[in-house]
């Protein structure tokens, strides 16, 4: 409030005549007046979110799509049939790490996967699983040109043609990180929301990464991985108030609309993360967010460094223009990076990309037609 009064509250420049209006509109009210009137609101939104916690609790919705069949196997890895003519593009969708796989087959009507088979795709699905015995000590280089590299070997002894890979935020790293290494077995690319400068962006995570090492350093060695809730809390301090508004808003909604099923649909896939390993916990925090390796060239695997000039194949980026998670211009270097790339921003969030409202027609319909008009 003193910072209101005297005119220095750091607003956002943009905000500065709506901030000029409400400083002179508060102007006729005293400090108890201001103050009373922000507790009651902050009572009322208060019990909103419960309410709406409480909702997201007692709501019934319980996936139930048929499970696409598991064509092979490693550890707890596995690859996933979706689909699509034979004589279709061979795509393997590759998610990220950190959370379950089924945020690109989330509902019947908010599913990629099955999208791409629809539409004359044939669709396969990295599922990473969770991280077991075997997977306790793997780095990116075991999980990249090890355990991604052996499903496409697979994939290429299956249907005698090379892979296009899809790869969804962080599933777009390792995957240009294999076009990268084995430029032969892949001859297409199609990364989304798909971070590359880990500094690029305003928000800062690699300062709030780098002051938070220490901690975060004894934590993976005390567990021997990045527990979930650790993880969690990661997303969570990026936008933390965003977590209130949602149960707020949710708490409004009739709990039979599709609306309010598809915001559960979406908590639970949240809410149901993957820890990291202890290698690839410290090569993703300290290697990629701190030292940014990709970026400056210097995140190498198998002695050879990974660099997007090497990788000549058709490629297209999907860059979401209110991505709070990986800012635009992270995603814009890799673009500027890679030799044959095309660049298609899409009006959508991080996640709302791949299961928003507008998915099928910003991402969808035209990730469908880039990989037909290729002839793969």
């Amino acid at each position: 409030m003193p910072h209101l009064k005297n005119g220095s509250f750091p607003w956002n420049p943009s905000l500065k005549p709506k901030a000029d209006a409400l400083q002179d509109a508060l102007a006729a009210y005293s400090d108890s007046q201001i103050n009373a009137a922000l507790d009651a609101e902050a009572y009322v939104r208060g019990l909103d979110f419960i309410r709406g916690v409480q909702a997201y609790h007692q709501h019934p919705y319980q996936r139930a799509l048929p499970p696409a069949p598991t064509v092979w196997q490693e550890g707890g890895s596995r690859l996933l049939d979706y689909g699509g003519p034979k004589d279709g593009p061979v795509v393997l969708a590759i998610p990220s790490l950190v959370n379950k796989s089924y945020i690109l087959d989330l509902t019947e009507k908010r599913s990629l996967m099955r999208t791409l088979s629809q539409k004359g795709v044939r669709s396969y699905l990295m599922d990473w699983g969770d991280v077991g015995p075997s997977e306790r000590a793997m780095g990116l280089e075991d999980y990249i040109h090890g355990r991604l590299n052996r499903c496409v070997d697979h994939l290429i002894k299956e249907t005698s043609r090379p892979v296009c890979l899809i790869g969804y935020c962080m599933g777009g790293v390792l995957a240009t990180g294999l076009a990268a290494l084995e430029p032969d077995k892949i001859n297409g690319l199609a990364l989304l929301a798909t971070p590359w400068d880990f500094h690029a962006g305003e928000a800062g995570y690699h300062r709030f990464i780098q002051a938070s090492q220490a901690p975060l350093q004894q934590t993976i060695d005390n567990f021997n991985e990045l527990p979930v809730d650790v993880l969690q809390s990661l997303f969570a301090a990026i936008d933390p108030y965003s977590i209130l508004s949602k149960f707020e808003d949710f708490s409004r909604l009739d709990p039979a609309s599709a609306e309010a099923q598809q915001f559960v649909a979406m908590e639970d896939w949240l809410n149901d993360g993957v820890p990291l390993s202890a290698p690839v916990a410290k090569e993703c925090l300290f290697d990629w967010y701190i030292h940014n390796k990709p970026h400056h060239l210097g995140w190498d695997m198998d002695g050879h460094v990974i660099d997007p000039r090497d990788i000549t194949c058709p490629t297209v980026l999907f860059i979401p223009e209110k991505d709070r998670i990986v800012p635009r211009d992270s995603a814009r270097a890799l673009g500027c990076a890679l030799a044959n790339a095309e660049i298609k921003h899409v009006k959508a969030g991080h996640i709302g990309m791949v299961t928003g409202k507008s998915a099928k027609k910003c991402l969808y319909d035209p990730l469908s037609k880039w990989l037909i008009s290729q002839n793969f």
